[in-house]
């Protein structure tokens, strides 16, 4: 699946549902990361803003949501110590 979801900043229903469908079917951190990548370079906002506004309009369970974010935010931890350490 091609995610060009994102037309002008606006998301409509069914890119919101397949958004959804995507983050369900991901399930290892590493594609969970993959996804990730492309997401955010191919879209205006990043991919935590659109799980987080999810979250917030109960079109994801906390769980689904808190897995990709912890996974998402270890991931920016550990590269920025590796960029302290490389220092």
């Amino acid at each position: 699946m091609t995610l060009t979801l994102n037309i002008g900043g606006i998301f409509n229903d069914s890119s919101n549902d397949a958004l959804v469908d995507e983050l369900k079917k991901r399930t290892s951190e590493e594609s969970i990361l993959e996804f990730e990548m492309k997401f955010n370079c191919q879209n205006e906002k990043n991919l935590h803003i659109h799980i987080c506004r999810f979250l917030k309009h109960r079109q994801i369970s906390r769980s689904l949501a808190a897995k990709w974010l912890i996974i998402m935010m270890n991931n920016k931890d550990s590269q920025i110590n590796s960029m302290r350490n490389s220092i």
